[in-house]
């Protein structure tokens, strides 16, 4: 079980370092957002499989406490990146530079409502 909870936190680490690398390589504010928010999600995923793998190896039965963790992360990660971009929005309206362009019918994919 040690060499499954090692694995996985090696692999979490490794998933925060592409994040890292897409954060450092992007030239867009709104394009970095992305590579950090989905890496280090499915990374806390990772931890977070290790932490119950490795707590309920060591303790007397399943241990779920750590689930606690993820779901607040869940939770408040996409709120976050919301709110980020709309931050980043209104600085650029503020500061009269140019927006990212708008979503047109032409661009949505198959299934979606146009307004």
């Amino acid at each position: 079980m040690e060499i499954l909870v090692a694995a996985l936190l090696l692999a979490s680490g490794g998933l925060v370092l592409t994040a890292a690398l897409g954060l450092w390589r992007l030239p867009d504010f709104f394009l970095r957002m992305h590579a950090p928010a989905l890496a280090s999600t499915l990374a806390a995923w990772l931890v977070t499989l290790a932490s119950i793998i490795h707590f309920s190896v060591r303790g007397s039965g399943l241990s779920l406490h750590v689930w606690v963790v993820i779901i607040l992360l869940s939770i408040t990660a996409p709120l976050t990146t919301l709110v980020l971009a709309r931050a980043a929005l209104f600085r650029r309206r503020q500061a009269g530079d140019a927006l990212p362009p708008a979503l047109t019918g032409e661009q949505q994919g198959p299934g979606t409502m146009h307004r």
